[in-house]
């Protein structure tokens, strides 16, 4: 039987949002769509009256400041949203008795690693995001300890946003060949997965079946992006050839980029849940959409 209480997606206007949303109107349950406009999650008035007028139960914040590299000279800037913003609605969540689904980031992890870092590893970000995101993190679980979820996620694609996928896409049109980092291995995940498993998190938080704290919502499987693009080329039939590997000493950035990503999934089986598939198995079923997307000509 479907709990039919409302849900509350902040960032309604982001990629992942929009995968959350299409999931839970097509399991009937009502949801409230709030775009950056409509909540200012760093305001905490605007959230407080935004749940209260809404009273939801469960807030899945997809809401966040995700440019990286910029991040790196506006750390403050970022901290308000990615860490005082999710503050705010865990405060908010604890007033009503509301779940919260926060949605956050392999740049926790110092990246470093040469196995799957567990949800419980220590924490080590090397990034002025990361730490911002951290801060999140650190907000929901100390303010919900019984009901604040922490989702990890990474390497992410979808629709309706820009992303790796996309500009894959559009570049095999117009590049004889491509240059591709091969010194970072993480799990590409689509978004359509990622929303699949935060509404099942939700529903199983709301029935009691579900423990809260972390939980990585990262597709199953690891490559790098060279072998990320080279999968990409092959589903469009493309020379895999012209895709060809390079070091991240190549594409020098502001923020460090983890060498190391990938994240276990041992935290789903408490919640009685099934990690996200195998990451090429995601894309297989992506690309058709994401292709139609890019013949469309959406920016």
């Amino acid at each position: 039987m479907t709990d039919n209480r409302t849900w509350l997606i902040t960032g309604a206007g982001g990629m992942l949002a929009q995968d959350v949303l299409a999931r839970l109107a097509a399991a009937g349950i009502p949801a409230v769509a709030a775009t950056r406009a409509e909540l200012d999650i760093t305001d905490p008035a605007s959230v407080r009256e935004a749940l209260a007028a809404h009273h939801p139960a469960v807030v899945v914040n997809c809401a966040a400041w995700t440019a990286v590299d910029d991040a790196e000279s506006r750390e403050d800037e970022a901290l308000r949203i990615n860490g005082d913003g999710p503050r705010h609605l865990a405060e908010a969540c604890h007033e009503l008795d509301a779940v919260l689904l926060h949605v956050s980031t392999d740049y926790v992890f110092p990246g470093d690693a040469d196995k799957p870092y567990a949800e419980d590893a220590p924490t080590g970000p090397r990034s002025a995001y990361g730490r911002t995101k951290l801060a999140g993190e650190q907000a929901v679980l100390s303010t919900l300890p019984d009901s604040g979820f922490v989702v990890r996620t990474a390497w992410l694609y979808g629709a309706g946003g820009g992303n790796f996928v996309r500009t894959m896409i559009k570049l095999e049109a117009v590049k004889d060949t491509l240059d591709v980092v091969d010194d970072q291995r993480g799990q590409p995940t689509w978004t359509v997965d990622l929303a699949d498993r935060l509404v099942l998190l939700g529903q199983a938080a709301l029935a009691g079946t579900a423990p809260a704290g972390v939980y990585h919502g990262t597709s199953s499987g690891e490559t790098t992006w060279f072998g990320f693009a080279r999968e990409i080329f092959r589903l469009l039939g493309a020379d895999v050839a012209r895709v060809r590997p390079t070091t991240s000493a190549a594409f020098a950035r502001p923020a460090p980029r983890p060498a190391y990503s990938v994240l276990g999934h041992d935290r789903w089986q408490q919640a009685g849940i099934d990690p996200i598939r195998d990451w090429s198995e995601g894309l297989s079923s992506a690309m058709p959409v994401l292709r139609a997307e890019s013949q469309e000509g959406n920016p």
